[in-house]
This record gives C-alpha cells, structure tokens and sequence, in this order.
C-alpha cells in the first residue's frame, strides 16, 4: 500500500480464513429498529474510556487520591504508547483496575473474522442500545490501516451498499469512533499510521463526532492529519464546513455516476445535492487545502461501466483540473440486497484507459477480505436479525464474466 493509496472497507479481495465467531446474548428487548436516532445511546450514560478528555481523567485522579504525575503516565499510556489501559505498566495495578472501572469501553466485541493470511481483521461490535458497528484492519508488512464507521447504520440508501440496505439505527459518539482505532490498533503489530472513514454511516452526517474524532487522533494518536480520509457521498454544507478546518485530512467523495440521472438511482441523495453542487464543494476543497479530492467509482457491470460512461466522468471533472481530482475505481462488492455484479477486469481497465487518455489520475482498486464479508455491513447483516429487504431503483444489470473470475490483487495505474 503506497502512501498516498486511500482503501475504503472491504475493497479488497483476498483468500480468507474465517474465525469461529463469538456472539454475546441479544438483550431480551432488542428489535431491529431502523431508526434509534432520538435515543441516547448507552455510552452516553457514562464516560467511555476514549470520549473522556484529560480533565476528566485528572478529576478521577483526584477523587482515587492519585499523585498529579499519574495522568501523564495514563494518558501517554493509552495514546502514545497505544497500549490497553489494563497493560499500563507504569501505572498501579490497582489503580489501572479503578480507571478501567470508571472509564469502561464502549464497544463490545461480536463477532471477528480474519482473512488474507491474518492481514484483514474485521469486528463487530456491540455499541450500546443495541447498535452494531463493524471495523476493519488492513495490514502491510511495515503499517496498517484503520477503516471505521462513523454511525450505526446509515441513511443515505445507496442501493448497493449492505450498510444502506439495513437502515439507519444511530450516530456514534468521538469515543466509539476513536476506541475502533484503538481496539484495532491493539491487535496489530504494525503501528496504524492511516485512519479512512469509509465504514459504516456517512461522516458528514454526524460531523461534530466525527471531526472532534478526528482532532484526538491527531493530537493524542499523534496521526498525521493528510493520512486520516473522511469519505462521504456528498453532503455538501459538510464538505465547505470541512474545507474550513485547520487540518488538511484527505476528503474523498463516492461519486459512481458521471451523471445526475444515473446517481439519482444509485445515490439518492443525490436529489437533494446534485453533482454540480458536490463538484462545486470539491473544487472549494481542493483550492483550500491545496490537494487535489478523490473521486470512489464503485463499477457495475452494464450500469455505470461503459467508456462512453467514463467519457462523461472525465468530462464532468475536468474544471478541478489534473491537480484537482483523483479517480479510484473499485469492483463492487456484491451484497444479497442488489443484484448487479461487478465490472470485469477488462473493462474496468478499459474505463480507467478513457479517462487517463482524457488527463485523469486513475487507480483500479486491488481487492481484499471478500470472504470475510469486509465490505461496510455485510459482516452485520450476516449475523443480525432479518431487517427489511432493501430495494433496488435499478433494472438488474447485465451479466458480466467477473463472476467466474479468479480473484485478481494487482493495482493498476
């Protein structure tokens, strides 16, 4: 994985072994309500671990009766070092054990999968009111890479999206965003050196949580800002207020459509911010930051994949410039919620051919974790109670030799 490379969850495909999965007991009352957004998540009726701040954690000091120099030691500890707060070696025992006791996790471990010889990790978690959450870790030999999800749930509705097709339950809180990394993190050897909010939930959506996240990754992780993405399917007041903030994170927007009539179907909320607005927020973006925006084109074969398709994309980018805009092209991962497959290797490079022909930076996205079902949602719908069928606006798409394909793991461009 080359620095600059953004991996949303679940893009890539690789060989997996799955792990015996381990459920905890559905509380009795639980049902698959679509939409918990008026409730007060669990987590919020105490201080979680990584939602509290350093104030906090100085005033438990204080009532413990610990020394002053106790908070350096913990808070270097839980941040700095990584390191989980019951391993705090620097710390009392005892003392570890009373924090732990006041400052509990927030997330619940589910269910995990690993594939890829070890090196994709994906949780789910229980976060609280009967939320479910998931996680993915992708490893390198020498880094990894953190994918998190920023709600439980979403409700953008993107028809081929397993997150979208089981509905919208909460937003998550700066604690159980940030806890994901870190729980992550603990089981990786290599140091997470690249945080993409490209899980579950549109960020953009519940922009304080996410950007106060985003903050103490960067501050107390010690992340560099241009290493953590937000991804977003455009909402555009969220992508100026981004284009305000001191930090330069990496902004990238799933477009996967060259046209408003198109992404209306694919995207629906694309009726409300049409491509000319996105593209609009893009460009201010870019100029702010100085970078150029990534453009995610999930292809499906016979409805957005055509090189007169791809024609139209460059053209429709072509006032951000060759500075401005960068396309990743990604096979879509097929969800039992959508019926189209996603677009073969040939023509997928066809496409990246036209725009590149046409000044475009364009990656195809290599594929890995597909047997772990790593795609946002998948690993929850598989293991969660039977929701309402998400429906498709789309004819189905025409069949496409992908399906016979053998896996394929090179980057191309």
């Amino acid at each position: 994985m080359s620095d600059g490379d953004v991996v949303p969850c679940g893009q890539e495909h690789g060989r997996a072994r799955a792990v015996p999965l381990t459920r905890l007991p559905r509380p009795a009352h639980r049902s698959r309500v679509r939409d918990r957004s008026r409730r007060r998540p669990a987590s919020a009726l105490v201080t979680t671990r990584y939602d509290a701040d350093r104030d906090e954690y100085r005033a438990a000091l204080a009532e413990i009766g610990a020394p002053r120099y106790r908070l350096d030691q913990i808070w270097d500890a839980l941040y700095r070092q990584r390191a989980p707060l019951e391993d705090a070696s620097s710390a009392p025992k005892a003392l570890r054990a009373r924090l732990a006791h006041r400052f509990p996790l927030a997330l619940t471990e589910l269910a995990r999968a690993e594939g890829d010889a070890g090196m994709t990790v994906k949780w789910l978690w229980g976060a609280g009111e009967g939320a479910e959450v998931e996680t993915v870790l992708m490893r390198s030999p020498t880094r990894a890479t953190v994918c998190v999800s920023s709600q439980a749930g979403c409700a953008m509705g993107c028809t081929f999206c397993a997150t979208g097709q089981a509905g919208f339950e909460r937003h998550l809180d700066r604690g159980e965003i940030v806890e994901q990394v870190l729980r992550a993190q603990h089981a990786a050897a290599q140091p997470v050196g690249n945080v993409v909010f490209m899980g579950m939930g549109e960020p953009l959506a519940n922009y304080d949580a996410t950007w106060t996240a985003v903050e103490r990754l960067h501050r107390d992780l010690g992340l560099s800002a241009r290493r953590i993405t937000i991804s977003t399917v455009g909402i555009v007041p969220g992508m100026r207020r981004l284009a305000r903030e001191r930090l330069p994170v990496t902004l990238a927007v799933s477009l996967h459509a060259p046209d408003d009539t198109l992404r209306d179907t694919i995207v629906p909320v694309n009726r409300r911010y049409p491509l000319t607005e996105v593209l609009d927020a893009a460009a201010e973006l870019a100029a702010a930051r100085g970078r150029r925006v990534t453009f995610e084109y999930a292809c499906i074969a016979g409805v957005n994949d055509a090189p007169a398709q791809a024609v139209a994309l460059a053209h429709l980018l072509r006032p951000l410039g060759a500075l401005g805009a960068h396309v990743n092209l990604i096979p879509l991962n097929a969800t039992t919620g959508y019926p189209g497959r996603p677009t073969d290797r040939r023509r997928l490079q066809v496409f990246a051919s036209v725009l590149r022909e046409r000044g475009v930076n364009t990656t195809v996205r290599r594929t890995r974790g597909g047997d772990i079902d790593a795609a946002c949602g998948q690993l929850r719908n598989r293991h969660a109670s039977p929701a309402a069928p998400g429906g498709s606006a789309l004819p189905p798409p025409a069949p496409s030799p992908s399906a016979t394909m053998a896996p394929w793991t090179t980057f191309a461009g």
